[in-house]
């Protein structure tokens, strides 16, 4: 059982049941998945194999193209065309990567001082954008392949009720927040 899990399960529960009471355990929120997408604003090969790639190395998981549902003629975008790539991690995987990120990607990046809470914020998702995908290991070795790579999204999603139980969530886990 990864520490990340471990401390999910044995801490994060007992502190929920006491800060907000609740009175079935089985309806405690948990981290459900965490998502992790590119979206490419051109829909050039060179621009969505590299960002693929370069998620199935962050991740060790199987990326799937993300198509268009809509045509768009002021973007110039026909529907069913590839506009970027995802993963879902879940589990094991999931825990992983949280950790991760936890430990080397957030204090690596520059002038960072915490995610902002807004008020757009939804109850159950917290997401956030990384200009600086070069904080990744795995990443950093192949410079010359992911140098033109769009903007790295992260969403946490949660089976919270509330702003403020996400927010307790990710607090318990000591993430950045200003």
């Amino acid at each position: 059982m990864h520490f990340v899990e471990n401390f999910h399960i044995k801490t994060l529960k007992y502190d929920l049941v006491n800060k907000f009471l609740y009175k079935n355990t089985k309806k405690l929120p948990v981290i459900k998945k965490i998502i992790l997408n590119f979206g490419c604003k051109t829909n050039d090969v060179k621009y969505l194999a590299a960002s693929l790639l370069a998620l199935e190395l962050v991740t060790n998981q199987k990326s799937s193209m993300t198509l268009t549902r809509h045509s768009n003629v002021l973007l110039k975008i026909r529907k069913g065309n590839p506009t970027g790539c995802k993963v879902t991690l879940r589990k094991k995987k999931m825990f992983n990567f949280f950790s991760k990120c936890l430990t080397e990607i957030f204090p690596k990046l520059k002038s960072f001082d915490g995610f902002k809470l807004n008020r757009k914020m939804k109850k159950n998702a917290f997401s956030h954008e990384l200009y600086d995908t070069f904080n990744f290991q795995e990443l950093k070795e192949h410079y010359y392949l992911f140098n033109f790579l769009p903007n790295f999204n992260i969403t946490i999603v949660t089976t919270t009720k509330t702003k403020e139980e996400l927010i307790f969530i990710l607090n318990s886990f000591k993430f950045p927040f200003r």
